[in-house]
């Protein structure tokens, strides 16, 4: 089944995911495709972009409102209404003869492609863990606020960005509560990042009143609130009080449906899709992948996807005309770890390595969390 509008002799550009590379690189190429050549089309089980950089504060308390403009429409992604968005859910990939192929959906509609664009993105645990299906989401939201709220005893299993910014939000909010991070690494972060930003976050983090144990692990998958009296106990033994326990690990990628499609050969050992510089799949040269799923050495993040996409809708144009295609060639590192509102820790890769504290975290990220930007990017 094909739906009508698209039954036409215009060639299909699908973009599977979207989120920050797929929402990004359909945006940017609405603006340049020829529309009497091409469908552009964007697949996504949701009808909305979700602003992650904000999700962890919307998912403690109502503070600005953030539930209400987190998820954003896609709805006016495409420039001056030049592509179709499906909202479904993509379960296998069709490789035809002539580097042709298909898409189906979970419901069975199969959708032809003449370039695929593969930006599926990741799945998270823990409160920012939300339902594909709209009508849980409030209620999801509504939970985790009530759950964070009433609990006086919090231990959050992982201390990446995520465990270290919702420690501060909650810290932030109620200076009274105990916050723990266990982190199985030795420092906060990861080794991506120099020992000097590491430290000066943890010095930071314990500044606010937040314990932090490292070189140990909450094994427990699924975690939420605890029995009275029993607390957390780690790998290594060590008893922590709790009445809430989170899960604030790293996600993992979205790309199951990928190997099952294509060939298991097509990920890494770490379920990240294998790429060339020019982002297409070595043995695909009309799949491209981008975003948080790509098997490259650099850390994940949504200023990556964007430029990412770049990238990828002027390789896509390339591919299409016959031109050459240009590399990727990696981007600076740099992270800003929010604690609160008003508060935060940020590095710059250049130069020596730039590590700055509060006034520059609270002007760029912590106030605002980047939300009005991210909904301007999108055409809101």
């Amino acid at each position: 089944m094909v739906r009508s509008n698209l039954k036409n002799n215009k060639k299909n550009i699908v973009i599977v995911g979207g989120g920050g590379g797929g929402a990004a690189t359909a945006r940017l190429l609405s603006a340049k495709l020829d529309s009497s050549k091409y469908n552009l089309i964007l697949i996504n089980p949701r009808p909305y972009f979700i602003a992650w950089p904000a999700t962890l504060r919307a998912a403690v308390s109502d503070i600005d409102n953030l539930d209400e403009k987190i998820f954003v429409p896609l709805d006016k992604v495409f420039h001056n209404g030049n592509g179709t968005f499906i909202q479904g859910k993509v379960t296998d990939i069709k490789i035809e003869s002539g580097n042709r192929g298909s898409v189906v959906l979970q419901d069975g509609e199969t959708i032809p492609y003449e370039v695929l664009v593969l930006s599926p993105g990741s799945i998270w645990t823990g409160p920012i863990a939300f339902p594909e299906e709209d009508e849980k989401v409030k209620g999801f939201i509504r939970n985790s606020r009530s759950a964070f709220q009433g609990a006086q005893n919090i231990v959050l299993a992982g201390g990446g960005a995520v465990g270290i910014e919702l420690a501060g939000e909650i810290k932030d909010l109620w200076p009274n509560k105990r916050v723990t991070i266990v982190q199985g690494d030795k420092a906060l972060l990861n080794n991506a990042y120099p020992d000097k930003l590491r430290t000066r976050l943890e010095s930071r983090v314990r500044e606010m009143g937040i314990d932090i144990i490292f070189n140990d692990y909450v094994d427990q998958l699924e975690l939420g609130p605890v029995s009275s009296g029993t607390g957390i106990k780690t790998r290594h033994g060590k008893e922590i009080p709790a009445d809430y326990a989170v899960s604030t690990r790293g996600p993992r990628p979205n790309t199951e449906f990928i190997a099952t499609s294509l060939t298991p050969s097509v990920l890494n050992s770490r379920g990240l899709v294998k790429i060339l510089p020019t982002f297409q799949l070595p043995d695909f040269p009309n799949i491209f992948a981008l975003g948080d799923v790509i098997d490259w050495n650099e850390q994940k993040q949504l200023r990556k996807a964007s430029g990412h996409a770049a990238i990828v809708a002027s390789n896509i144009q390339a591919y299409l005309s016959g031109g050459s295609l240009n590399p990727y060639k990696g981007s600076t590192e740099m992270i800003i770890v929010t604690l609160g509102k008003n508060a935060g820790v940020s590095y710059i890769g250049l130069l020596w390595g730039i590590v700055l504290g509060d006034w520059f975290s609270r002007m760029i990220k912590s106030k605002t969390l980047l939300v009005d930007m991210i909904r301007s990017s999108l055409g809101q």
